[in-house]
């Protein structure tokens, strides 16, 4: 189990594009195609809690997300095949008692994201962060919205390496933080509580 803790801006394509080039660090390119789930009545999104599976350049990657404070989530993940084999492991994982019996009704996709991430690693002097430029879609009641977006995610050091990069980066590129996750966004989509083509 670790700690995801992260902050998110909107953006446009040309400023991903400009962090690209502007932003030194090693580059690594991800295709990503994630599938969101809950159960019937959505007991996990009722908890904050997100349950996904994703494939992260063909590879099959299964997370489970609990809240842990403002920008921090616990984040429980293993390499599975498919989510159903993968929930008895993530709720033994979580050490939740409350979760099996919720996921015992089992559980359907509810929405999903497709995109392209270009991760770049930024050592800095008190730690370690990434730098990730998304770029795709969100999908939800058959309905698609344009995904677009920047992360920066703490790998290493106190947090405050990333809230402080963050800032940092907002004030020179002109970012407007995004506090809405991508499960969030396109879980409104498919609840239409948002527009979409």
């Amino acid at each position: 189990m670790g700690i995801e803790f992260e902050v998110k801006f909107r953006a446009e394509p040309a400023k991903l594009q400009q962090l690209d080039r502007e932003i030194p660090g090693e580059k690594t390119v991800f295709t990503m195609e994630t599938t969101y789930y809950d159960t019937p009545e959505k007991d996990l999104s009722c908890r904050h809690m997100t349950l996904r599976r994703r494939l992260e350049n063909g590879v099959s990657v299964c997370t489970l997300k609990t809240p842990a404070g403002d920008f921090g989530r616990r984040e429980y993940e293993l390499h599975c095949p498919d989510i159903e084999t993968a929930i008895p492991m993530l709720c033994k994982l979580a050490e939740d008692k409350e979760l099996p019996l919720l996921l015992q009704k089992g559980v359907a996709p509810l929405c999903g994201a497709k995109f392209t991430r270009l991760a770049k690693t930024v050592i800095l002097p008190e730690g370690v962060v990434e730098l990730a430029l998304d770029e795709g879609f969100l999908t939800g009641g058959g309905k698609t919205i344009v995904l677009c977006e920047i992360e920066v995610e703490l790998k290493e050091g106190p947090e405050t390496v990333a809230i402080e990069y963050a800032k940092q980066l907002a004030k020179t590129y002109g970012l407007s933080q995004e506090k809405k996750s991508k499960f969030r966004r396109a879980k409104e989509l498919a609840e239409g509580d948002c527009d979409g083509v």
